[in-house]
């Protein structure tokens, strides 16, 4: 199978920067199959599962959030955060979930609602990875 060059962004680090054979990420429109010489894309990724072939292996990580752009030349994601799904600490993940729902509960602003919502969808998304839901 043909591969293609894949990068994906941090903030913090460069987490990928490696050939890949197919690429499937979920977008706001939906899962989506990146595949060498795919037309080129340009889309928003909500917290969600990205899965990386490599090899003839997927790899599966968790993003919370990001961009996606698709060239000729390579694939690029640019996140907020991304964690493969076997370091992701799932103690540390159903903590943040539980505390997300409390919060949730609060009286609070329109604001705090939509952070604590947002919290709540990344930990639920890590939980999900993590556990091999999202494949």
């Amino acid at each position: 199978m043909a591969s293609f060059r894949l990068q994906i962004i941090t903030p913090e680090k460069i987490f990928y920067d490696d050939e890949a054979e197919r690429l499937i990420v979920r977008t706001t429109e939906g899962d989506m199959g990146i595949l060498a010489r795919h037309e080129s894309f340009a889309g928003a990724l909500p917290s969600g599962p990205v899965s990386i072939m490599k090899d003839g292996e997927y790899r599966i990580a968790a993003i919370s959030s990001g961009v996606i752009k698709v060239s000729a030349e390579k694939t690029t994601i640019i996140a907020e955060a991304i964690e493969w799904a076997d370091e992701i600490d799932i103690e540390w993940a159903n903590r943040s979930a539980e505390e997300a729902r409390e919060k949730m509960k609060q009286e609070k602003s329109d604001k705090e609602l939509r952070y604590a919502e947002l919290k709540l969808k990344r930990a639920l998304n890590r939980i999900s990875v993590h556990s091999g839901n999202s494949k």
